[in-house]
């Protein structure tokens, strides 16, 4: 039982030291060929609790590796942060469990495909239900080694998943042959083979790299990093003292050749009323500083709200407030260019338990009122189902990320197919003091710029602001913590990718061949 504890904790530990930004990445190709030896062996032996035992380590070894990554969640909530990591675990357990009971009724070939497929449909599903968190999805792993995945700009992150996969799945193979055979010679051979499998991708990478183009447009953006601290400052400051805040920081930085003033996620945090936004602080900031700067564009965050008096006008995703009242929250993008009324577009990939409450029609009922803490203010935001994108005065368009939106590489895709020029990401992960959550949180916004081959600017309130090509090359950075302003000149690449195109097209193949291979495993008599 000791060496099969160990199996467990070792795939946990592989994943937990594979991580950005403290990983290596290259480990995660074994991250899973404990579980599997573990799993392969129990289905050898006859016991009534062979089964529970591999869903029972495989928990395991899946709970070291979310604790270990993801523990940051911690500083914005305990309950969150347990929440988090032991459901999460458990899915990961779930699924695993899945490949282990259907690789009984298929051959080796088709399990280990069976495996791939439904670890592809898992982390699809983690992109598209209401209990999303894609944080670990395996193609995230290489954030830090962007010189090794340039062909995200083909396959997206499910191309990073699939490599992780199939080497695991070639890895575990390579083992089982040698301990039936006892030969030097399939060691030399697969070893050879699993060479070419690592180093053929990150060839390509290289290639696809060497190309770069030489460019001719640039977009000069002034970011803006705060350095509110949420916990002690944020809320005892009204939209007026920001207003003053933001006018003294970048009085001696603006320009005429700034095309976009950049402000982070809810840097106008005291909630203003939809029908006075146009008089609100924020306004009132953008139209002094378009006055001076007639070509200044603004892209920052508030939080809005719109009162309802009437109930057929409220929707599942309105908030009660008392009898007759309900409340729409917006943690909104505002948007002016000059001369123009102003833009908004509202964040609608939303923070599980802070921002939506999951499958509110069904758990309501039974669970009340309630909402997880993951950081920030708890209410329900109302959302839009179109990605908006912002033109700037000289017709470039930018596209308004707002904070974990910027995780889901099919959803920022949307706004690529909108015409968005560049990325735009304004986000506050202050919430998660100085830990891997913001520097994680940074990371996953170079593989954006890969799938998109579009420049990034960010700027958060506190965490990293500042812009990374479409190379995934940080141009300039901030460090968390610390008040900044940064003049940045971003290159426009027109190109369009494949991945912007075509989406997530890895994992509705695996999502194919996982169904394929269930209905046969169901309806095949066990060997």
């Amino acid at each position: 039982m000791i060496k099969k504890v160990g199996l467990a904790l070792l795939s946990g530990i592989l994943f937990f030291l594979s991580w950005p930004t403290y990983g290596f990445p290259f480990l995660a190709f074994l991250g899973f060929v404990p579980l599997l030896i573990l799993a392969f062996r129990e289905r050898q032996v006859k016991s009534r609790y062979r089964n529970w035992r591999v869903f029972a380590l495989s928990y395991l070894g899946f709970f070291i590796w979310n604790i270990g990554t993801t523990y940051w969640l911690y500083f914005s909530t305990p309950f969150g942060a347990a929440f988090a990591i032991f459901v999460n675990s458990l899915l990961m357990a779930l699924v695993f469990q899945i490949y282990h009971i259907i690789a009984y009724k298929v051959n080796f070939t088709a399990s280990m495909s069976f495996f791939i497929g439904i670890w592809l449909s898992f982390e699809k599903m983690h992109l598209g239900w209401e209990f999303s968190w894609p944080w670990l999805n395996l193609g995230n792993v290489f954030s830090e080694y962007t010189f090794a995945i340039q062909w995200y700009e083909y396959t997206g992150i499910f191309g990073g998943s699939l490599w992780v996969l199939l080497m695991n799945a070639f890895i575990f193979k390579s083992i089982l042959l040698y301990q039936q055979h006892r030969e030097k010679a399939i060691i030399y051979r697969r070893s050879f083979y699993s060479i070419l499998l690592l180093l053929i991708p990150v060839g390509i990478s290289l290639v696809i790299k060497s190309y770069q183009p030489e460019y001719d447009t640039f977009k000069n953006v002034l970011i803006v990093q705060p350095n509110i601290d949420p916990y002690e400052e944020k809320y005892d400051l009204d939209d007026n003292d920001i207003k003053q805040l933001i006018l003294k920081r970048t009085r001696s930085k603006l320009n005429d050749s700034i095309n976009l003033l950049l402000l982070p996620e809810t840097v106008f945090a005291s909630g203003t009323r939809m029908r006075h936004l146009e008089n609100a602080p924020i306004s009132q900031m953008t139209n002094h500083l378009q006055d001076r700067y007639p070509k200044l564009n603004v892209l920052s965050g508030i939080s809005l709200y719109e009162v309802i008096r009437d109930e057929k006008q409220t929707t599942t995703q309105s908030n009660f407030l008392r009898n007759g009242i309900w409340f729409n929250d917006y943690n909104a993008a505002y948007f002016k260019k000059p001369d123009t009324t102003s833009n908004l577009y509202y964040k609608s990939k939303l923070v599980v338990g802070v921002e939506n409450f999951p499958y509110k029609s069904t758990l309501e009922p039974i669970l009340g009122d309630v909402m997880i803490d993951l950081g920030g203010t708890v209410s329900m935001k109302t959302t839009q189902d179109n990605r908006e994108v912002f033109t700037l005065s000289d017709g470039t368009k930018t596209a308004p990320i707002i904070c974990y939106e910027s995780v889901y590489g099919a959803y920022v895709g949307g706004y690529i197919n909108n015409g968005a020029d560049f990325l735009s990401i304004i986000t506050n992960d202050a919430w998660w003091k100085d830990t891997q959550g913001h520097q994680q949180h940074w990371s996953y916004a170079k593989l954006r710029a890969i799938e998109m081959r579009k420049s990034i600017v960010r700027s958060a309130n506190t965490g990293i602001s500042g812009a990374i090509d479409p190379y995934a090359k940080v141009l300039k950075r901030t460090n968390y913590d610390e008040p900044a302003v940064l003049y940045i000149a971003i290159p426009i690449d027109q190109k369009r990718t494949f991945y912007a195109d075509h989406g997530d097209y890895i994992a509705r193949v695996g999502q194919f061949f996982t169904l394929a291979i269930f209905m046969i495993a169901v309806f095949k008599r066990k060997r």
